[in-house]
């Protein structure tokens, strides 16, 4: 019994040597100081094409989910017909609760604007700050993420496009566009990565209207990222155009389209600051 408790104080005098009864309160305030980031990849691509401005944030003491969509990327094995906008929305909610996540900044890039702001119309309350990174910003007119005639039906140009879908209901990135849209001849080593990873994605998911019950982006803190140094193809006010509004904060940064990817520096310190 002595020597036990002998052993005993020596432990508890050692822990306190170096500090380990001090952990729980200095741990603490580090932790609760982070922010949370939800980031959205967009079509064709993956959670993978965060793990750099992930990384970054995650070294500043923030947490950073960065899901990847049902049907594309490592869950593309996952793809069907069937698999839509509200999918996608599905695939977002289902972080903020599961991870029972709050005062959330939701990050969407390109055509995932439309599923962040599905999510954010849906938990509203956990939702601190909505960002759209050269994303669609969803407003009247421009309700689902491929462009429709004034009366809402389908345009010819994307009709067209259906007889390269893959199986039918699958879009083709390769089909339609040039790798200069994501990155430019200047990355040959991002290039390579792109052409490794990008996978069809499930067409419904464009197509969709986004139906809202709860003003989607409205009302919430938000900001747009436009990239000023895409030279091919840039993006223009049919996708961001409500960001010229009241109640935004616009911001232009001197990146591509695929700014984590080429700049994860500068996009990293730019989320930091939100």
């Amino acid at each position: 019994m002595q020597r036990r408790t002998v052993l005993k104080s020596s432990l508890a005098a050692s822990m306190a040597a170096i500090g380990f009864a001090e952990t729980t309160q200095a741990a603490v305030p580090a932790k609760m100081s982070g922010k949370t980031y939800v980031l959205v990849h967009g079509t064709w691509l993956g959670g993978w094409i965060w793990a750099d401005v992930a990384d970054r944030l995650r070294a500043k003491g923030h947490r950073v989910f960065t899901p990847t969509l049902t049907g594309v990327g490592e869950r593309h094995h996952l793809t069907s017909p069937k698999i839509g906008l509200d999918t996608h929305i599905a695939d977002v909610v289902a972080v903020l609760d599961c991870e029972e996540l709050e005062n959330v900044i939701i990050v969407g890039h390109s055509f995932s604007g439309a599923a962040i702001t599905g999510a954010a119309d849906a938990r509203r309350a956990k939702i601190a700050h909505i960002v759209f990174f050269d994303a669609l910003i969803p407003h009247a007119g421009r309700m689902t993420a491929a462009e429709t005639k004034p009366d809402g039906s389908e345009t010819a140009t994307f009709t067209a496009r259906r007889a390269a879908f893959i199986d039918g209901y699958q879009m083709d990135f390769w089909a339609d566009y040039r790798m200069q849209m994501l990155i430019g001849d200047d990355r040959p080593d991002l290039q390579a990565k792109m052409k490794r990873r990008i996978t069809p994605h499930p067409a419904k998911s464009w197509t969709d209207t986004l139906v809202l019950k709860n003003g989607g982006w409205e009302g919430l803190k938000r900001t747009c990222y436009r990239g000023t140094k895409q030279a091919f193809a840039p993006s223009s006010d049919k996708m961001w155009g409500p960001a010229t509004g009241p109640g935004w904060t616009l911001i232009d940064l001197p990146t591509g389209r695929m700014g984590m990817m080429t700049d994860p520096d500068l996009v990293a310190t730019a989320f930091d600051k939100l």
